[in-house]
């Protein structure tokens, strides 16, 4: 890991992140959550905030860029709810099956190198009726907007962490053995190649 890598894309993907758009979407999505909980991707801790405590009994937060864990250890400690961060290796979650109630994606699988992979993992763990909580941004169902999306994608990968513009997020969900049961799909406010975003839950098949 370089020195963009360790100490400079961390702030930039939690202040992208947490912009009032994107927070207004967790803010929607995250208190849904119940019993114990596994996040893919949890970053820098963003979602932490809207979990609710009567409601989740433990979060598990695995994502690969480990440099961001020390800020969602900060964050973990202004909940009362258990909160662990551990490293995601190769798409493999450290847990037992069926061992989570909820599993929340939020602005994840358009960086993950095989998402479809990790979603068969994240599907392992999830116990019979759990439920899969995802936001994120991927493939404009405009032509032109699409179109800037694979012109921009080469140079924008590299500068934000090997986050993919592109990615059809409903297709990846249904390879990954989930049916999606509930879906919103809009742009947020800021530039439309960044900002087209899906919403929704989903259940294993």
């Amino acid at each position: 890991m370089g020195f963009y890598d360790k100490h400079i894309l961390p702030h930039l993907i939690n202040c992208a992140c947490g912009l009032p758009a994107m927070m207004g979407q967790r803010a929607k999505l995250i208190p849904l959550a119940t019993g114990r909980v596994i996040e893919l991707g949890i970053g820098t801790g963003l979602n932490l905030p809207f979990y609710d405590a009567k409601k989740v009994s433990a979060i598990i937060g695995v994502d690969p860029a480990v440099g961001m864990h020390k800020k969602a250890r900060q964050r973990a400690e202004q909940t009362s709810i258990s909160v662990e961060t551990v490293a995601l290796e190769l798409e493999q979650i450290a847990a037992e099956d069926d061992s989570f109630d909820t599993a929340v994606s939020t602005f994840t699988l358009c960086t993950i190198p095989d998402a479809i992979a990790a979603l068969h993992e994240v599907r392992r763990v999830l116990k019979p009726g759990g439920e899969l909580l995802f936001c994120e941004h991927g493939k404009s169902p405009d032509a032109g907007v699409y179109a800037w999306q694979q012109r921009i994608q080469p140079f924008w990968k590299p500068l934000a962490g090997g986050c993919h513009l592109d990615r059809d997020i409903p297709a990846i969900i249904e390879q990954g053995g989930f049916r999606i049961v509930e879906m919103e799909k809009r742009y947020l406010k800021g530039p439309k190649p960044m900002t087209y975003v899906f919403r929704g839950r989903a259940v294993a098949v």
